[in-house]
């Protein structure tokens, strides 16, 4: 279970880092919830991967560790409004360009092509 878990943070940290890559505003922003994915795994799985415990203490037997699903309730948060904050800044910007280039590159200008 522990390789699969590696390979899926993997993976996910790969394609996240590709699409951050991308000269699109789309691409970026999902690359940027799929890392967000992949770190909320990770936390997740610092608290070691148990399975049956109880969440709370009781007399005498091992319980799940409370600390880092807190951190990840808490990241999903903060994901969910960096993800809404970028797709109102990508909106913005497509707005104000007319291009969804991240570098603003992609508009051409009049009278750059002879006209």
């Amino acid at each position: 279970m522990e390789a699969a878990f590696a390979i899926t943070l993997g993976v996910l940290c790969a394609c996240g880092i590709y699409l951050l890559l991308c000269a699109r505003v789309l691409p970026v922003i999902l690359g940027i919830t799929l890392f967000s994915y992949a770190i909320n795994l990770f936390l997740l799985g610092m608290g070691r991967l148990s399975t049956g415990k109880p969440p709370v203490i009781a007399a005498g037997a091992q319980y799940a560790d409370p600390v880092p699903q807190a951190l990840v309730l808490t990241a999903i948060v903060i994901g969910f409004a960096m993800t809404a904050f970028t797709v109102v800044l990508a909106l913005r910007a497509l707005a104000i360009d007319g291009t969804d280039h991240v570098d603003g590159l992609g508009r051409i200008e009049k009278g750059t092509r002879g006209e």
